[in-house]
């Protein structure tokens, strides 16, 4: 049987990482994440999507879009949903 890692898998369809296509997948997936994470912490929370909106001054569509996909989320938003809203911290690492 020949089986392949989920990396091995990326690299033989999006290109090994450093390629265009690779990079895009890996911010879009990140970008992804963001926002599962936050969905995460507004249920945990007990917050419905319009109760969250309502604290941080945005509609209950903007937070649903965020929660399905952060990619369009700026910092400071970032920053009220998770600190205001959420009463979270926000930690962000740099990978060089």
């Amino acid at each position: 049987m020949n089986t392949k890692t989920w990396s091995e898998i990326k690299d033989s369809v999006y290109g090994k990482k450093g390629t265009k296509r690779r990079d895009d997948l890996e911010r879009e997936f990140e970008s992804f994440k963001i926002g599962l994470l936050l969905r995460k912490a507004r249920e945990e929370k007990q917050l419905t999507q319009e109760e969250l909106g309502k604290i941080i001054n945005k509609k209950r569509t903007y937070i649903s879009r965020v929660e399905n996909d952060g990619s369009n989320i700026t910092l400071k938003t970032l920053f009220d949903i998770v600190e205001k809203g959420l009463g979270g911290k926000v930690k962000i690492t740099i990978e060089l």
